[in-house]
């Protein structure tokens, strides 16, 4: 995960709470992806630090456990620029070059200039922090999926011109992510100014959740409302479940309007991000634990990353 910003509501749905549960089948290893951050916030790094720590005290808050995965910061494992390196030399520019996502983001981005080398890269560093750790799973979403496909041919390429099975073709995981749009409809993300942050006060949430895009039909107290269309109503089915069916009922026979509704949203969030808000206070207590954590975690990620290069050399008659 990119350190480019405090993590929201759709980080936590789209990823966090998956990751809890894939801890305990696999061996994860979960990586602060700074020098992904660089390569579009290259401008402006020097807010990077801050998030890391704070991203990763937020993953600890939803319940990573360091005993059960790894934790570490990417630019702290010199092996993946080493591995990025390598790749870097056998990945044709086309493939980059036509990468969806990547055509996706010029197109999209306008706040920064994303037209450099290392942004086109982007896929290839990718590549490498998954097959660093022979990875043979990788959860990602199906935006991700060209970036997968990516890697598994730079392993085959590696593996094809060096005469030597040294990197896994990796699946993917797929994961359904339940529909969170930001506050004003539109995709979260602090880019938009439309983020409920994990670490919000409850005030903040209940303010945030006060301005949200609502029922566009639905003008008068006594018209009926349309849950399907209405955004507050998708955060009852994704938060708060339970209450999915009264909702559906007040609301399309206009038994309560729609500033009572996210009143009443808002309550059920701050409820349900009480135990995170409890575990977060007492992490930002300890922040030379999460250090601690986070230097345990790199050197099992170095140990494991050393060997995957040190394969790698062996079968490309490098080392010396």
């Amino acid at each position: 995960m990119r350190p480019t910003g405090k993590l929201h509501l759709g980080h936590l749905v789209g990823a966090l709470d998956n990751w809890v549960k894939l801890q305990e089948e696999y061996d994860c290893f979960f990586m602060v992806a700074d020098w992904h951050a660089l390569m579009s916030e290259y401008e402006k790094p020097q807010a990077l630090s801050e998030f890391m720590l704070d991203n990763v005290i937020d993953w600890l808050s939803a319940g990573i456990d360091p005993e059960k995965a790894t934790l570490f910061v990417q630019s702290e494992v010199h092996e993946h620029l080493d591995l990025y390196m390598i790749f870097s030399c056998i990945v044709p520019l086309g493939l980059l070059e036509r990468c969806p996502t990547y055509k996706e983001q010029l197109r999209e981005i306008k706040t920064r200039d994303l037209h450099t080398y290392g942004f086109l890269g982007y896929p290839v560093l990718q590549a490498a922090d998954i097959l660093l750790y022979k990875a043979d799973k990788v959860p990602v979403g199906e935006d991700q999926l060209p970036h997968l496909e990516l890697t598994r041919e730079a392993a085959r390429r590696f593996n094809n011109l060096y005469k030597k099975d040294v990197f896994p073709s990796p699946e993917a995981i797929l994961t359904k992510t339940p529909r969170l749009l930001g506050l004003d409809g539109r995709k979260m993300s602090k880019s938009y100014d439309n983020t409920i942050n994990l670490s919000d006060s409850d005030e903040m949430i209940k303010k945030k959740v006060s301005t949200m895009f609502t029922d566009p039909q639905r003008i008068k107290l006594n018209d009926p409302g349309h849950p399907d269309i209405c955004n507050v109503f998708s955060y009852y089915s994704v938060f708060m479940p339970q209450s999915k069916d009264e909702v559906f009922d007040w609301c399309t026979n206009a038994k309560l309007g729609c500033t009572e509704c996210k009143k009443k949203l808002s309550l059920g969030l701050v409820n349900k991000l009480e135990p995170f808000h409890q575990k977060r206070e007492a992490l930002l207590k300890e922040k030379s634990k999460i250090k601690d954590i986070l230097e345990e975690g790199r050197k099992k990620a170095a140990s494991v990353a050393a060997g995957s290069m040190k394969d790698a050399r062996d079968a490309m008659q490098i080392n010396v």
